[in-house]
């Protein structure tokens, strides 16, 4: 079992002892410890949630909704939803606050508790360590009967989300439409299924295949959008000779396509295309984490634009997509950004720039792949057991390479000529993440394997 509790929300495996998996207990404590830290902001009482399609979702919500009852807030349930949605709800509604009950791309067993403030947008690192320590260190006092919250019941945000859509300047229906598109959808038996068909309607888009549509939370898949994940979308558009795949995570924050051929469009370069198209519409900055594709970089540079990395994390990007005033940003897991909706990844409006960019310049999936820079990221991962000294392990790790350019904000970033690697420990699962990008695709996965092997030396 696992419970990891970090500045960027609770997150762990249903059952087991309390403190070790996400329990009942562990529910109750981390959402009456957020409370706490929404009374202490000084605005209303009005939280917004939603879930994704998580077999334990209905579980946890009820436990969420029971505890902020309890402490007095009036609950705006969206039921099933996605996390951009709920994002944008916090702000429509006017709210303190939101929780999206999710774990994004971890599997069936995992959920979690991702919190959001007044601007629905994740809290500060400064707010998490807030609600992780009062969480540990403090005796909450519950509202009495005539102070207890109530619950509002509201399905409406996915289509008022969508809406939200069609009216971005530079999302033009007619130029979809024209292109008749016929597009498959993996739904990952989560959100994706209620959210990503309809806004393809709206956008004109008539051919619309689902695959793994039922909202069940038994993902067919393993719920990451990586190509070995995909296999089933990449076969049904060559089979279904369709122009497009899209695949979503189960809350629909990360966004990837298949080419008409099969092949993958690449998650990495999902932002890069979508800042592609901004930019040459709407010039300005970008930001993406360090963790991801130099050819964001290229591209922005080629739009004029000047490009800035930053730690990993939606957060983090965040922040820095504020500092420098960028236009468009996101994640290289196929998370965009587009500070006109929200300062969240939203894969809907990722969908609508995507498919207004392949419009419009006429083009397939697989020739505007290959008209941006080819760098090839080897995304790999060592997990971590308990007790692992992981401080020590890069400290090796950096000594061993002090001749080489390195970068310690974000874990540990090695510079190799125009190559680099990227080790970080996740906030969300026990292990350590390894990125590495080259032009040679069988470079990045040996300067990986390379330090994979350190890793498990030292380990």
């Amino acid at each position: 079992m696992a419970l990891i509790k970090s500045i960027s929300g609770i997150r762990g495996t249903i059952g087991g002892k309390q403190g070790t998996g996400l329990t009942p207990i562990d529910v109750v404590k981390f959402t009456t410890a957020y409370g706490a830290w929404i009374k202490q902001q000084g605005n209303n009482n009005k939280i917004v949630l939603g879930r994704d399609g998580r077999i334990s979702g209905s579980l946890v919500r009820n436990l969420v909704t029971a505890t902020l009852q309890g402490c007095g807030f009036d609950i705006v349930d969206l039921g099933l939803s996605t996390t951009p949605t709920v994002e944008m709800a916090v702000v429509m509604e006017k709210a303190a606050g939101g929780i999206i009950l999710t774990a994004s791309h971890n599997p069936k067993e995992w959920n979690a508790l991702k919190l959001l403030n007044s601007s629905g947008e994740f809290l500060s690192a400064e707010a998490g360590q807030w609600i992780l320590d009062y969480a540990d260190n403090n005796e909450h006092e519950y509202a009495l009967i005539n102070k207890l919250g109530t619950i509002t019941e509201d399905d409406s945000y996915i289509q008022k989300h969508i809406q939200a859509i069609l009216q971005h300047p530079l999302v033009d229906v007619a130029a979809i439409k024209a292109r008749n598109f016929k597009i498959v959808v993996d739904a990952i038996n989560s959100t994706g299924a209620i959210s990503v068909p309809p806004l393809l309607k709206a956008l004109g888009v008539e051919d619309v295949i689902t695959i793994n549509e039922e909202v069940t939370g038994n993902f067919a898949h393993n719920p990451e959008p990586l190509p070995e994940n995909l296999t089933e979308l990449c076969s049904t558009v060559e089979k279904q000779n369709a122009h497009l795949g899209i695949a979503v995570d189960p809350d629909v924050d990360r966004l990837c396509f298949v080419c008409e051929d099969g092949s993958l469009f690449g998650e990495e370069y999902t932002l890069v295309a979508v800042a592609d198209y901004v930019l040459s519409h709407k010039k300005g900055n970008t930001v993406s984490n360090m963790s991801s594709t130099r050819a964001l970089r290229d591209i922005t540079e080629k739009h004029g634009g000047e490009y800035t990395p930053s730690a990993v994390g939606e957060v983090n990007v965040v922040k820095k997509m504020k500092a420098v005033n960028a236009v468009i940003g996101g994640e290289g897991n196929g998370g965009i950004i587009v500070p006109e909706m929200h300062y969240g990844r939203d894969a809907l409006i990722g969908i609508a720039l995507f498919l207004t960019h392949l419009a419009k310049t006429g083009k397939t999936a697989k020739s505007l792949r290959s008209s941006y820079p080819n760098y090839f990221i080897s995304k790999n991962k060592i997990e971590l057991s308990d007790g692992i000294d992981l401080e020590g392990i890069f400290a090796k790790i950096q000594d061993k390479y002090k001749s080489h350019p390195i970068n310690t904000e974000d874990g540990l970033k090695i510079e190799f000529d125009n190559d680099w690697v990227h080790l970080r420990p996740s906030n969300t699962e026990p292990i350590i993440r390894i990125y590495a990008e080259s032009g040679s695709e069988t470079t990045s996965n040996n300067i990986a394997k390379r330090i994979m092997e350190d890793i498990r030396e030292m380990m």
